[in-house]
């Protein structure tokens, strides 16, 4: 087997995130955006210390888990929803049976239960955020609006019936594609850095049905928008337009950002409701992109963490403290740490609108506040970046020795990560017991890790309260429906006493 041969073979398993395993001629090739079953044609393009990695080329024969039609007009060209002819109930086996994987791996035989899987409440259509790409399908075609074309970084196919967002933002991005495409205004290619037309980012309260339209250019030509936003107003639409944007956008990197933002019609935030609390959302507030799941995600948060009465608790990773204001209902105090300042900034507006006074949220890197922080934890919630706690700050928040721990992570591998650290860190503490839940979402699953620990005489357990009880909630966030994201799914893990 040689880099540049091509073979045939049968896709036997998905491991996590996307990566299907061939096995050709005695040797295992790993293929990625395949499904189980599948017969596909693949060329070698890898081949190193015994492993091989393959590109898909064709896909010779359906698998016989496809038993549905495609749903939009660009599948399997966009690469989004890539499963999409498999049914939610063998997707959610499948993702079942790769995040299991993972946890075997990491708990290294120690015995657990699993609990099962529970579905999305919506299984389409369930996304508040989408970033639309301007580009072309192909070298100097017309306009184009949507996604980029599967492992390409220049092609865009246009998603008008795109499956993942409410009809409200599909009728919202044919006018702005529309619009442009007859104006004949050109947009940013990225190796020549010229340009103007470079993102569309839509934005919608699912509950409450308010949108916000941004219009994403470059500086280098200036077009009268005045006519877009008449035409963008008059559309029949669901919900209502609450704001629309022209941000200017010259970074050199294909990324979305503001170097200026031009309010064209009404205010720069919509408004969410969760689990009976507001939520002020600006362009680039980071909200949990399916509202539904998260308010499922949210309210098992919320009975895991138990009753949290006359307690304090640390949301470390707070982000805009959603979490937090959930948990202040029924807590004492909480304290929300976050390196990001805009994001603390929306916490406390947040708080402030929900009337909660028992919020203290603080602009800092986890690792160093918590030296400065004189309050102790009665519970510690988590919810760290993609790539999971830095290392020297989980010995400091296991030190606290507090019953519960939620932790929330949004990639599959770096919760296999933790898990490792936190057992290795756990030398002297014996598992006897172990249950596991997962229950994948559309977009988000959910699970339930109960480990019972009884701590022996290390400097460790003597910190921690005898027989206390840790609970991990472990949210992954797997958007595979999107081409930029990679596959990811929430989960919850729950250890107790």
């Amino acid at each position: 087997m040689k880099k540049g041969e091509i073979y045939e073979g049968v896709i036997e398993k998905v491991d996590f995130p996307n990566k299907g395993i061939v096995i050709t001629d005695g040797q295992k090739v790993t293929v990625k955006n395949g499904m189980p079953g599948q017969k596909v044609r693949f060329m070698i393009n890898k081949k190193r210390s015994g492993r091989a990695e393959g590109r898909l080329l064709e896909v010779l024969e359906k698998s016989p888990l496809e038993t549905r039609e495609q749903v939009c007009s660009i599948f399997p060209e966009c690469g989004g929803c890539m499963y999409q002819t498999m049914s939610y109930e063998n997707q959610l086996k499948m993702k079942e049976c790769q995040v299991r994987e993972l946890l075997d791996g990491a708990l290294n035989g120690t015995d657990y239960q699993w609990e099962g899987i529970h579905g999305s409440p919506i299984e389409f259509r369930y996304r508040n955020k989408m970033e639309f790409s301007f580009g072309d399908a192909y070298k100097d075609g017309p306009l184009t609006l949507g996604l980029h074309k599967k492992g390409s970084t220049y092609d865009v196919l246009t998603a008008d019936d795109c499956q993942l967002v409410h009809e409200d933002m599909t009728k919202i991005l044919t006018c702005v594609h529309e619009y442009f495409l007859k104006r004949n205004v050109s947009y940013y290619k990225k190796m020549q850095h010229t340009g103007y037309l470079r993102h569309l980012l839509l934005r919608r309260g699912v509950t409450t049905g308010e949108i916000l339209v941004h219009v994403i250019t470059t500086s280098q030509e200036e077009h009268d928008l005045e006519s877009l936003k008449e035409e963008l107003l008059a559309l029949p639409l669901e919900g209502k337009i609450v704001g629309i944007m022209h941000i200017i956008n010259d970074s050199l990197s294909d990324v979305v950002q503001s170097d200026e933002t031009r309010i064209l019609y009404g205010q720069d935030f919509f408004y969410e409701t969760l689990l009976g609390l507001r939520f002020k959302i600006s362009t680039f507030s980071f909200f949990q992109p399916n509202s539904l799941a998260a308010e499922v995600l949210y309210s098992i948060v919320r009975e895991y963490i138990g009753d949290t009465k006359d307690k304090v608790v640390f949301d470390l990773y707070s982000g805009t403290g959603t979490i937090a204001q959930l948990a202040a209902s029924v807590a004492d105090e909480v304290i929300g740490v976050e390196i990001v300042e805009e994001a603390v900034e929306a916490a406390k507006q947040n708080a402030a609108l929900n009337d909660l006074s028992n919020c203290k949220f603080i602009a800092g890197d986890v690792l160093k506040v918590l030296d400065d922080l004189t309050e102790k934890p009665d519970v510690i919630i988590l919810d760290p970046p993609r790539d999971g706690i830095h290392p020297k700050a989980l010995p400091k928040i296991l030190s606290y020795g507090v019953d519960h721990i939620v932790y929330i992570s949004c990639k599959a591998t770096s919760l296999w990560q933790t898990i490792g650290m936190y057992i290795g860190m756990m030398v002297g503490f014996l598992y006897p017991q172990i249950g596991l839940g997962l229950g994948m979402l559309w977009g988000i699953a959910l699970g339930r890790l109960v480990l019972t620990k009884i701590p022996v005489n290390t400097p460790l357990a003597q910190r921690a309260q005898q027989k206390s009880a840790i609970i991990l909630i472990l949210a992954f966030l797997i958007l595979f429906m999107n081409h930029w994201y990679v596959p990811c799914k929430h989960a919850i893990a729950h250890l107790m006493n």
